[in-house]
């Protein structure tokens, strides 16, 4: 069967290596391992602390245990982590993930206790559930771009003023989609699709071993969106090849030899 885990495969399978340097080897798989779920859940991560410290604050005011001043300079800082700079912005970005994830966050807190008819038509379950249970389910179950999937909703979309682009490459931009009932859906999943792994992080895996003949290491890449590899690609096969010992080659779906 194909593996994904090319360290792991390495560090158990190399004829090459030393016992010291499996264990390197290892560690570096561990710590990589350690940090991809922060990778897969930053929107998440970030939205909800920043829409915990927002309540709690607010809730420490509210009851006389928080000074005016203190709660003025946290309105400013809480302001400048959310900053989000318009599209026709020189400092624009992207999606600041802080602002996006804390306002689906108050969305989904929104919907809980006080929806409106589109909430009960698009959100029905979240109508009446406490919105502590349901921001905690949304923190427990899902990633960035399940999150988003599943939490955007069309007044969220209105108040961000959210819209979506067609880029042909070879003209202007157009518009493809504008946050009203028909471009709500697209414009939706468009935005989780940029979370998804394979939008930024190419797909390669382990297909094929000779061990009885030249102990070849074939790797295939699953081009997603005709993505090609950066030119850092050869630089780190020419890595896989020292650690294996043996020829690597890199291939495509159809197992044809890569040029990279």
């Amino acid at each position: 069967e194909p593996e994904e885990n090319i360290l792991y495969f390495l560090e158990k399978k190399s004829p090459k290596l030393e016992t010291w340097q499996r264990e390197i080897l290892r560690i570096v798989r561990k710590v990589a391992q350690y940090f991809e779920p922060q990778r897969c859940t930053k929107v998440l991560n970030e939205g909800w602390a920043s829409f915990t410290h927002y309540y709690m604050m607010n809730r420490l005011w509210d009851k006389g245990l928080l000074s005016d001043g203190a709660m003025l300079e946290f309105c400013s800082l809480h302001t400048g982590v959310l900053y989000q700079p318009g599209f026709d912005s020189k400092y624009y970005s992207g999606l600041n993930p802080y602002y996006l994830g804390f306002e689906i966050f108050a969305e989904i807190r929104r919907m809980c206790e006080h929806p409106t008819k589109e909430d009960e038509e698009y959100f029905p379950d979240l109508v009446g559930t406490p919105w502590v249970d349901a921001c905690i389910d949304a923190v427990a179950n899902y990633r960035d771009e399940s999150f988003i999937r599943q939490f955007l909703t069309p007044n969220l979309c209105r108040k961000m003023g959210l819209f979506l682009l067609d880029d042909d490459s070879q003209s202007d931009y157009n518009v493809k989609a504008i946050h009203d009932i028909t471009g709500y859906k697209k414009i939706k999943k468009a935005l989780a699709d940029q979370y998804l792994t394979e939008n930024y992080m190419p797909k390669i895996e382990i297909v094929d071993v000779d061990h009885y003949g030249t102990r070849k290491l074939t790797l295939m890449y699953y081009q997603n969106n005709s993505k090609k590899l950066s030119n850092q690609s050869a630089k780190v096969m020419k890595y896989v090849e020292e650690l294996w010992g043996f020829p690597v080659v890199l291939v495509d779906e159809k197992s044809n030899p890569l040029k990279i």
